[in-house]
């Protein structure tokens, strides 16, 4: 596929592209190799209003679109994201940096499967209320009326994953969306635009603006803006539900871990190496729920560390589009420089034992790729709880493993972290499994598994790694408001101020 996109890309309000109004450009970049793919065109303080105030005149009338037909049009959008899968993939690649062998069967498969998911819930009854009989003469009964023009802001490691996981129960619940990519990856915004309304969404449904924190500031502070979905990092989810919560608006934030991963001591080793490598180096690490702590018996430090270097060389980079590539650069020049200072600060600083990996590219990248933002896949073992890479979010694939002394001390130290995203457990037991997760302090937990997360699982963070949840049928719940109605039928409101 051409290394280049053609045309830019400009703000997306009223079904169509339209002029961003001399906002300023930005590019986005191929992370593998640092050139420029695409010239984006900042949406103005102006467009981004306009495309407020074109989702709002298309509310109406999709909100009292029955379900059932608002359903069959995401559903015709589903069969063409799946028709569309590889040619999706590619863009997510070139954008991101992540290998073609993932984009190819994990971004637009499992957004598809949420939109499909969502689509036949609300199809299915799961807009309905309840009622119920108070008294004789009267009735309770409660509607689910969904919230308005929403916003959805999303991150840069899973774009159109991202995007869909907003989009799908917003739309599905008859709300409308204004939609703003992370500037560091947007080029999948316009392609679902563009599949969304070939599927018949109406025009003002779903728009896209562009830009960086300033855009995304003016579209979440918007008086018009009934609910703010933000996916990022802790420290500016803060603020973006802060300013919501200024003006009452509902939120869902889905935010950054620091998560656990604690190995007991019955687990088959290999298993749990394997977990771990799961849970630190798919999407090069660029993953929120990543388990980057991997608490391990002190006994089995030695085989898990053998084992781990054995299977190493199966991490693979290199040419994103060869399907045996399975680990590309970090997403951004910036972000390449944040993960390697924390490389360096683990050996330096922490004087962690560097296991494997450490400064610099991986080993035999080709020529084309060596002005990528490439780092190494690397394991930090003889930690304790006190390092800066043990204790920050990296975001990159940087691995710490600790020792631990008994399971009740693992769990206690697991838990000692203002994060709750994800934990999980590798063991054989699988009472004693479900004793440890019970314990842990996170939302989303595994027993001998690691990060996966269907459409008909509710994932959101505890403590401060978010707010709400997304997907599920819970996930819903969160774009709709309740109204609940009581019916008196005996033909009086009461005696309070009639005559004695």
């Amino acid at each position: 596929m051409a290394q280049h996109h053609e045309g830019d890309r400009h703000t997306f309000y009223a079904g169509k592209p339209q002029p961003s109004e001399a906002a300023g450009t930005f590019d986005t970049v191929d992370p593998s190799t640092g050139r420029s793919l695409c010239t984006i065109h900042t949406s103005s303080t102006a467009s981004v209003d306009k495309a407020i105030e074109a989702a709002q005149a298309a509310f109406p009338s999709w909100s009292a679109t029955p379900p059932i037909e608002r359903a069959r049009i995401l559903q015709r959008a589903v069969a063409l994201l799946r028709e569309k899968n590889d040619e999706l993939a590619k863009v997510e690649t070139l954008d991101t940096g992540k290998a073609y062998s993932e984009t190819s069967t994990v971004d637009i498969v499992t957004g598809a499967d949420v939109l499909e998911y969502f689509a036949n819930l609300v199809s299915s009854g799961g807009l309905n209320g309840e009622s119920f009989r108070l008294r004789p003469s009267a009735w309770v009964y409660t509607s689910k009326e969904p919230l308005g023009v929403c916003a959805g802001i999303g991150a840069w490691n899973y774009p159109i994953q991202i995007a869909l996981w907003k989009s799908a129960p917003c739309l599905a619940a008859g709300n409308c969306m204004v939609y703003k990519p992370s500037e560091f990856t947007p080029l999948h915004a316009q392609y679902l635009a563009n599949v969304y309304k070939e599927a018949g969404l109406p025009d003002g449904v779903f728009n896209v603006v562009y830009g960086a924190g300033e855009v995304g500031a003016h579209l979440t502070s918007h008086p018009a803006i009934a609910k703010v979905s933000f996916t990022g990092q802790v420290s500016t989810g803060k603020k973006v539900a802060g300013s919501a919560a200024g003006g009452m608006k509902y939120v869902t934030m889905e935010l950054g871990g620091k998560s656990p991963l604690i190995v007991l001591p019955d687990a088959d080793v290999e298993q749990a190496v394997d977990g771990a490598m799961l849970a630190n180096f798919f999407s090069t690490g660029q993953v929120c729920t990543n388990g980057t702590r991997v608490f391990i018996p002190k006994s089995m430090k030695k085989e898990f560390e053998r084992i781990i270097l054995e299977k190493m060389q199966y991490v693979r980079a290199g040419d994103l589009f060869d399907m045996a590539t399975n680990f590309g650069p970090l997403s951004s020049k910036s972000h390449a420089e944040k993960v390697a200072s924390y490389i360096k600060q683990g050996i330096e600083s922490d004087k962690a034992t560097l296991l494997c990996g450490g400064p610099g590219q991986p080993a035999g990248l080709p020529a084309s790729l060596k002005d990528g933002y490439w780092v190494k896949p690397t394991v930090f073992t003889d930690c304790t709880d006190d390092m800066a890479i043990v204790q920050e979010e990296i975001f990159g694939p940087v691995m710490s493993v600790l020792t631990y002394d008994s399971v009740d001390e693992a769990v206690k130290r697991a838990n000692t972290t203002e994060l709750g995203l994800a934990a999980g457990v590798f063991g054989k037991d699988i009472n004693e499994c479900h004793r440890v997760i019970s314990q842990l302090e996170a939302g989303i937990t595994w027993v001998n598994t690691w990060g996966e997360s269907p459409a008909e699982m509710a994932v959101g963070g505890w403590k401060q790694s978010g707010v709400g949840v997304e997907n599920g049928r819970r996930g819903l719940e969160a774009w709709v408001r309740n109204k609940s109605t009581l019916v008196e039928m005996g033909g009086s409101v009461g005696t309070v101020f009639s005559k004695l």
